[in-house]
């Protein structure tokens, strides 16, 4: 693989080491662990909670017990933006096309796609724990066209760290998003679905509330059952759908064991409520 794909396995190590602090915080558990094998490379499929904060403890937790590098595949707005688009490619990831999705995969490397994308992370009021993958299939048919198999899994939790005060909808409602219309920024921001959302934590501040993270990674869908037929519109939507339904059952699981779990500190219990 060319090298402006290959990540900075330093930097990687350093913002891993620092990530104590957070994992402390928000005391991540994970289940499922055993569907991910090292040796057998695979499409991870997930859901986005607001503002993707769980994403880094997602990778360190695989990067530290089963030795695997997660590549993810960015929505494209991260590698327009000076700087941040070349920490992401440090830290293994890349401009989510079907160019670069095909040299990870020939490559053989773990990749993790979230099809909601930006839209997903940037959620609005009232959407905690939904999916919105709208109709994008691009992840079934690279998955197809390779024959990678498919690991779908959940994460619950950080959507509820923070209240959504305003939403990318209230914003293209107000004054502002007309004005954002009328000079073609409307158009950038998609409609309103590329801007974070304003939020708030523990009381009024941004602390977040240090709600627990959950993760689980479902078994793997094998994709060669579709062999031939990534432009099938048909077999795209079937396996669409297969992933988003073992997806969905996840997120029941995680959902029931977020609500049976009381093994929680007073602080947290505190924090969570406030």
């Amino acid at each position: 693989m060319n090298t402006e794909l290959q990540p900075d396995p330093k930097l990687l190590e350093q913002i891993f080491r620092v990530l104590s602090p957070m994992r402390a915080y928000f005391g991540p558990r994970f289940f499922g662990m055993d569907n991910i094998q090292q040796d057998r490379p695979a499409l991870y499929v997930g859901n986005h909670p607001l503002f993707a904060i769980d994403y880094p403890l997602m990778a360190a937790e695989i990067y530290e017990k089963k030795g695997i590098l997660l590549r993810p595949l960015g929505d494209h707005w991260h590698f327009k933006i000076p700087v941040w688009s070349s920490l992401m490619t440090r830290i293994g990831g890349v401009d989510g096309t079907p160019e670069y999705c095909s040299r990870l995969m020939a490559a053989g490397e773990h990749i993790v796609v979230f099809p909601g994308g930006g839209r997903e992370a940037f959620k609005r009021k009232g959407e905690a724990h939904q999916l919105i993958w709208k109709k994008r299939k691009g992840f079934a048919r690279m998955a197809i066209q390779h024959g990678y198999p498919i690991i779908p899994f959940a994460s619950k939790g950080a959507d509820l760290i923070f209240k959504i005060l305003l939403d990318g909808k209230d914003v293209m409602a107000s004054p502002l998003g007309r004005l954002f219309n009328q000079t073609g920024i409307g158009a950038f921001l998609r409609g309103g679905d590329m801007i974070p959302p304003l939020v708030r934590g523990v009381g009024p501040t941004l602390l977040p509330r240090p709600e627990r993270f959950y993760f689980a990674f479902g078994e793997a869908i094998d994709t060669k059952r579709y062999k031939g037929r990534q432009e099938d519109s048909e077999a795209l939507q079937a396996l669409r759908d297969e992933v988003e339904d073992a997806l969905l059952t996840q997120i029941r699981i995680l959902l029931f064991i977020l609500d049976q779990d009381k093994d929680e500190s007073y602080w947290r219990r505190l924090l969570t409520r406030l």
